[in-house]
C-alpha cells in the first residue's frame, strides 16, 4: 500500500513536471499574447536621404503591433548592397529581406511572394502600370514597390514669365516636341535665356525622349535590339537638332558641364531631370521655378525608377519578411514613407500626397509616370543586358553631336554592342 502511494506520488510529480515543461517550451517559441513563435528579420538597407529615419520609425511602429518580431536593420552602402547580398546569400544566411534598385540581379534567390500577397495581376494592380516589368517576372511578384522616381521637366518661371509663354496646365494639352521647342526659342529671345533646355547626360534620361518618339530599346521579349530603328533615329535627330539650333548648350553633352550647376545661374528654362531634383533646387531664391509638363511626340512617357523590397528564398522567415512587405506597402504606411521622404508613391490610390514641400509638383511627376509606356520599365529592368552597352549608347550619341557619326551610323554602332549583350545573356 505504501509503495502503491508512492508510485501515485512519482506519478503526480511527473505529470506536474510535464505541463511545466510544456508552459516553458511554449514561452520560448510563442509571445506572450500567443501571436506566433518569437523571430527576428534581417532587412538588409542603404539611404539615400532622410528615408532611414523614416524607416526606424515604421519598424518601430511594427514592432509595437507584432511583439513577436524584431526587424534588425542592417545599413550599408549603396555601392556595397550588391556584394553584401551575394556574400549573404552565397553564405547560406540570406536576409530576410533588402530594399533593392536593381530586381534583376537577385531574380533567381527572391522569394516569390505571391503565396502571401496575391496573385500578380491582383497585387500588380494596386500600382501604377508602368514599373510591372521590375517586379512581375513569368507571373511570379518577385519584389513590392516602395517608391518611385520619374523623370519630368523643371522649368524657370520668371524666364518663361518674362516672354510671356504660358506652360500646359494640364495633361489635356501638353505641346509637341516641335511646339516645345518653338517655345523654348522665345524664352530665348523674349525672356532672356541663354539656353533654352538642358539635359542630363545619362542614356536613361535621352531615353525619355526616345519612348515619346515612339521607340525602345529592346523588343517586348528582350530577344532583340530597336536601338537603331526609324524611331530611334528620328530621336537622335532631333536631339542632334536641338544643340545645331542652340537650344541645347554643347557644353553639357560635349563638354561635360553639369546642367545642374547652369539651371542654377538661372539662364536655362527648363532642365530635363528626375524627381529627386526637386529637394536639390529648395534652396534657389535667384528666380522663381517650377515642374511642368513634358512634350509628346508619337506618345506622352517618362522613364520610372525607384526602389523595391525583396524577400529572399530559404530565410526560414519567409512568411513573417511576406507579412512585414505586405504592411509597408499598404496604402497608409506606403503613403506616410514617401511623404515624409519626400518620394513619389507607387501606389495608384497615393498619387497626391501632403508634402510640406512641391506638393503640385510632385502630382505632376506623378501624372508623368501614370502616362509612361511599359516599353520603358521592359527596357531598364533588363540591367543584366541594358548595362553593358549603356556607356557606349552616351558615347555614340556625343559621337553625333559631334559630326563624328550620323545618328544612323551612331546607333548601328550601339546596336552591334546590344546584339552581343543579348546573345550573351
Amino acid at each position: 500500500m505504501r509503495k502503491t502511494w508512492k508510485q501515485a506520488a512519482v506519478l503526480l510529480m511527473s505529470v506536474i513536471l510535464a505541463f511545466s515543461l510544456a508552459a516553458c517550451g511554449g514561452g520560448s517559441k510563442e509571445d506572450s499574447t500567443g501571436g506566433g513563435k518569437k523571430v527576428s528579420l534581417d532587412f538588409v538597407w542603404f539611404t539615400d536621404g532622410v528615408e532611414g529615419e523614416v524607416m526606424k520609425g515604421l519598424i518601430k511602429e511594427y514592432e509595437a503591433q507584432n511583439e513577436n518580431v524584431k526587424i534588425n536593420l542592417i545599413e550599408v552602402a549603396y555601392k556595397d548592397l550588391g556584394t553584401k547580398l551575394k556574400t549573404m546569400i552565397s553564405g547560406g544566411k540570406p536576409p530576410a529581406l533588402s530594399r533593392v534598385s536593381d530586381t534583376g540581379m537577385f531574380a533567381n534567390q527572391a522569394l516569390d511572394l505571391t503565396e502571401y500577397l496575391g496573385t500578380a495581376d491582383e497585387f500588380s494592380s494596386q500600382f501604377i502600370d508602368s514599373i510591372k516589368p521590375y517586379y512581375i517576372v513569368d507571373n511570379k511578384v518577385i519584389a513590392a514597390p516602395m517608391d518611385v522616381t520619374a523623370n519630368g521637366m523643371i522649368y524657370n518661371k520668371t524666364l518663361f514669365d518674362k516672354a510671356g509663354v504660358q506652360v500646359p496646365s494640364s495633361p489635356d494639352d501638353v505641346w509637341t516636341w516641335d511646339e516645345f521647342a518653338e517655345a523654348l526659342k522665345q524664352v530665348q529671345e523674349k525672356g532672356g535665356a541663354k539656353y533654352g533646355m538642358v539635359v542630363d547626360v545619362t542614356p536613361h534620361r535621352w531615353s525619355t525622349m526616345l519612348y515619346q518618339f515612339g521607340g525602345s530599346v529592346f523588343n517586348e521579349d528582350g530577344t532583340k535590339t530597336l536601338i537603331n530603328d526609324e524611331n530611334a533615329v528620328k530621336t537622335l535627330e532631333y536631339f542632334k537638332k536641338l544643340h545645331a539650333d542652340g537650344i541645347m548648350p554643347d557644353s553639357v553633352w560635349i563638354g561635360g558641364e553639369n546642367p545642374n550647376n547652369l539651371f542654377r545661374t538661372g539662364q536655362v528654362g527648363v532642365h530635363l531631370a528626375g524627381n529627386w531634383m526637386l529637394s536639390n533646387y529648395k534652396d534657389i531664391n535667384n528666380f522663381e521655378w517650377g515642374v511642368t509638363y513634358m512634350p509628346k511626340q508619337e506618345i506622352r512617357s517618362s522613364v520610372p525608377g525607384g526602389k523595391y523590397l525583396m524577400a529572399f528564398q530559404n530565410s526560414g522567415v519567409e512568411k513573417e519578411a511576406a507579412e512585414f512587405i505586405k504592411f509597408l506597402t499598404s496604402k497608409d504606411i506606403n503613403s506616410k514613407y514617401n511623404q515624409e521622404s519626400l518620394f513619389i508613391s507607387p501606389r495608384k490610390d497615393s498619387a497626391k500626397l501632403d508634402y510640406e514641400f512641391g506638393k503640385e509638383f510632385f502630382e505632376i511627376f506623378s501624372e508623368e509616370l501614370a502616362a509612361t509606356t511599359p516599353k520603358a520599365a521592359n527596357d531598364w529592368s533588363r540591367q543584366d543586358v541594358i548595362t553593358k552597352f549603356t556607356d557606349d549608347l552616351k558615347t555614340n550619341i556625343i559621337e553625333s553631336l559631334t559630326g563624328k557619326l550620323t545618328p544612323q551610323e551612331a546607333l548601328d554602332k550601339v546596336a552591334e554592342k546590344a546584339a552581343k549583350a543579348i546573345e550573351g545573356k
